[in-house]
């Protein structure tokens, strides 16, 4: 292991897609952009702009923030374990023996018929450490881990819901995607 600025970082380091940024970032450009071009067209003639003004520069001051929290979002994983820092800045560490085993399953896109593969890392007693969406991270990325962890894997054959995987793994959701889901039995 190596250590880096007071985190333990390994040997491998894996980064969310690129695209997410680029897209996010026009997304706020798009809704912000003609707002402010109207909300200064009407209220430079009255010179009262300094408030627009104002809420622009804190619009750009949190999609910096916002910035530089997506490129500090990491996993580092190699034969020992894995490490994570999220997208708030949250350090996670795992060493190998703490890892129970490693689900890999497609989950369906919510209203569509798309699936994004999904990896959840499970601790010995059954609790998430990590999760990989495939919305942020590639399928190589995930089978980086695969391979270098060396855990007892669990391929889901076929795509899931994410009823499905709420009806039969509930605790490898995040709490609010979590929903009450009568068993039948």
């Amino acid at each position: 292991m190596r250590f880096s600025g007071g985190l333990r970082t390994r040997a491998h380091a894996l980064r969310p897609h690129g695209r997410i940024l680029l897209q996010s970032g026009l997304s706020v450009l798009a809704l912000i952009a003609p707002l402010s071009a109207v909300l200064f067209w009407l209220t430079i003639p009255t010179n009262s702009w300094q408030p627009v003004a104002l809420g622009d520069l804190v619009v750009v001051a949190l999609c910096l923030v916002a910035a530089i929290a997506f490129y500090r979002t990491v996993i580092w994983v190699d034969t020992a374990g894995i490490s994570e820092r999220g997208f708030l800045g949250r350090v996670s560490n795992f060493s190998k023996d703490e890892i129970g085993s490693v689900v890999l399953l497609d989950l369906y896109q919510s209203g569509a018929m798309d699936t994004h593969p999904q990896l959840f890392l499970t601790g010995t007693d059954g609790r998430l450490l990590i999760r990989m969406r495939g919305q942020f991270y590639s399928r190589g990325a995930m089978e980086t881990v695969v391979d270098l962890l060396d855990a007892p894997v669990v391929r889901v054959p076929e795509p899931m819901t994410l009823q499905d995987l709420n009806r039969v793994r509930p605790e490898l959701l995040y709490w609010f995607e979590r929903r009450i889901t009568t068993h039948a039995g």
